[in-house]
């Protein structure tokens, strides 16, 4: 019974702290003691509890707008953002601190935070990768901006990360038209992968795949197409040959491209105007009967 009186009397007692705090709160938000708000706003800050801080980080950047203060403060509410995985807030704050201060000591780092919180949204690489996209134009800007900066090795860590990961979104949204036997578009989209990432560790498996998307493409074409489409794959083949002579898959191609021709020779053939038999005087004619 008395465990029991005693739980009673520490759940008030908690209740009570809780709304003492709240109302504390509420007092220092409602307060015109601005030297104590600043105060407050970087205890918040420093322990972690960027809820409370951002309204009081709000309240002087206005209040406190065109003094040295407030550049301080502008500069550590995106931090807050952050602290709380906000990491869209967060770049669209760190950016306008640049704007703002272009030539502040802490603009190198916002420039390079608001990079950083668009790498921390991009997703995995099924998804899409929009955000990637912005991460590496933001890190270019910077590293545009800063080139003798510390931070440009990992800058250059983090685009060729990327870039990785929108390597294979690319490559996987290829192969998806192949598998839909979407041929041509898989042939471009492979095209377009081969011009967006040329230094690819999957060049020559990307180079087989436009090949053989042109084949199948020519192959489900109707027979008036097909010789123009057949030789699209000769042109692919041709540049598939030229540099991998020592390609696993060169006999595959070369099959491929013996039937290309054999078929190309039919549509040649059957194209080929028929030359029309001239009939001998006389041949063909029936004699008539002489009475």
């Amino acid at each position: 019974m008395r465990i029991r009186h005693l739980h009673y009397f520490l759940l008030i007692f908690t209740l009570l702290g809780l709304f003492s705090c709240k109302s504390s709160y509420q007092k220092l938000l409602k307060s015109s003691d601005y030297d104590l708000k600043q105060l407050k706003a970087k205890e918040f800050y420093n322990s972690g509890q960027y809820v409370k801080a951002i309204p009081l980080f709000e309240e002087l950047i206005g209040i406190l707008k065109g003094t040295q203060d407030v550049e301080d403060f502008y500069y550590f509410y995106p931090y807050c953002y952050y602290g709380q995985s906000d990491y869209q807030f967060a770049s669209y704050y760190f950016k306008n601190f640049v704007d703002y201060y272009p030539r502040s000591p802490k603009a190198e780092d916002a420039r390079f935070m608001s990079a950083y919180c668009y790498y921390k949204l991009s997703p995995v690489s099924e998804l899409d990768q929009d955000n990637s996209q912005k991460a590496i134009d933001a890190f270019q800007l910077f590293a545009n901006t800063y080139p003798e900066s510390e931070q440009i090795p990992e800058v250059n860590e983090l685009i060729d990360e990327l870039r990785a990961k929108m390597e294979v979104k690319a490559n996987a949204a290829a192969k998806l038209y192949f598998e839909m036997k979407d041929y041509l578009s898989a042939a471009t989209a492979l095209n377009n992968l081969l011009l967006e990432y040329p230094d690819t560790d999957n060049q020559e498996e990307i180079e087989y795949m436009i090949m053989e998307s042109y084949y199948l493409y020519a192959e489900n074409s109707i027979r008036t197409k097909q010789e123009e489409r057949y030789n699209m794959f000769v042109d692919s083949y041709t540049d598939f040959i030229g540099k991998y002579l020592e390609s696993k898959r060169l006999k595959d191609a070369e099959k491929i491209y013996e039937d290309v021709i054999e078929k190309l020779d039919e549509l040649k053939l059957a194209d080929k105007p028929k030359s029309k038999l001239l009939k001998l005087p006389g041949s063909g004619d029936k004699k008539e009967k002489v009475n």
